[in-house]
């Protein structure tokens, strides 16, 4: 079960980081490399909360369904419902604070597989998960610094 955890400091705004974490509009595959539009699916939302299925065509597709909240301020956190790859409870948490005009993010990833698919990319997130979602996390940050078009 990896658990890999890390920090950033951004010149991003607190808050334009979780509007874009909390973002399940078409768009959101524009701004999260790991999320293909065809993966993309809102099954309900509310005020703080959202029940989404978002994947990739990494590994043959992976896919969950992850229950995001973000009721506490300065956190969003994802937990895995379903999945052809990880186990319910399965999670992502992210904790972002002021930093100067920017923010600090600290991120804490809890994969648990649940076939062999998982166990495999399990074995790769291990080898090099935090340097490739941290470099992920960056190139987010990136296209949020920017200018709107």
């Amino acid at each position: 079960m990896p658990r890999i955890e890390f920090d950033l400091t951004t010149s991003v705004p607190p808050a334009r980081f979780v509007e874009a974490l909390t973002d399940f509009s078409p768009s959101r595959a524009e701004v999260w490399p790991n999320v293909d539009e065809q993966h993309l699916k809102v099954h309900d939302a509310g005020p703080d909360w959202a029940d989404v299925t978002e994947g990739s065509s990494f590994a043959g597709g992976v896919w969950e369904r992850n229950r995001y909240d973000w009721s506490t301020p300065g956190t969003v956190r994802v937990e895995t419902t379903d999945s052809n790859t990880w186990r319910p409870g399965s999670s992502w948490l992210y904790r972002v604070e002021p930093a100067g005009t920017g923010s600090r993010i600290r991120v804490t990833v809890d994969r648990r597989p649940a076939t062999l698919r998982g166990r495999l990319v399990s074995v790769l997130l291990v080898i090099a998960g935090r340097r490739a979602l941290r470099n992920a996390t960056e190139q987010v940050l990136r296209r949020l610094a920017q200018p709107p078009a």
